[in-house]
């Protein structure tokens, strides 16, 4: 349990601690290792938010597997998913996947654009397979026709942070998962809107 003095003053609440987060990512390792415990997967983090997940979850894996990172950017510092149509692309993997099994890790699936961009961006790469896991899952929010293959949670439509997860590209090195405050969330939803 964090001690409220130890949470940051812009998060609200603690949705789930470090604890939780590691079991559950202990859970999707084992995933892993019971599916693919006859190949060598090559894991594709997309960076920046799948960095700890990723972390956390290759200390759990039994299996062999590489590794290759997309920087892709859809939410751009903000709080609003700007990739409804052509994936955003910073920096492309260099490893050739072409008849291999592709694990995408992913820090979050909502409206499912990003994931779906990703996904294609990826199959032109003529992969064995493509399998989609994802540490949150917020299917309220979801209006692509995607679903993941694998998620650690499920939320409600909160704007979180920690644990990967930022605000203006802060907050990602917080230990744990949380919301962040009401306030802070509605300024920056009405400065995109005027920049916009």
């Amino acid at each position: 349990m964090i001690r409220k003095s130890k949470i940051d003053p812009r998060v609200e609440k603690i949705i789930f601690d470090y604890k939780i987060l590691k079991k559950r990512i202990k859970l999707a390792a084992d995933w892993i290792n019971k599916k693919y415990k006859s190949t060598t997967p090559i894991l594709v983090p997309i960076l920046k938010g799948a960095i700890p997940f990723y972390a956390e979850l290759i200390k759990h894996m039994t299996i062999d597997s590489k590794t290759d990172f997309l920087v892709y950017s859809s939410y751009a510092g903000g709080v609003t998913n700007k990739s409804k149509t052509m994936p955003n692309v910073i920096t492309d993997i260099k490893t050739n996947i072409e008849g291999k099994d592709v694990i995408i890790i992913e820090d979050i699936i909502d409206t499912g654009y990003t994931l779906q961009n990703i996904y294609n961006f990826l199959k032109l790469k003529n992969p064995k397979s493509l399998t989609i896991m994802v540490l949150i899952n917020k299917p309220l929010k979801r209006k692509a026709k995607i679903e993941p293959n694998y998620s650690c949670f499920k939320i409600n439509n909160e704007f979180i942070v920690g644990f990967g997860f930022d605000y203006k590209e802060m907050l990602r090195n917080l230990p744990y998962i949380g919301v962040l405050k009401n306030e802070l969330y509605l300024q920056s939803l009405k400065e995109e809107n005027q920049n916009s």
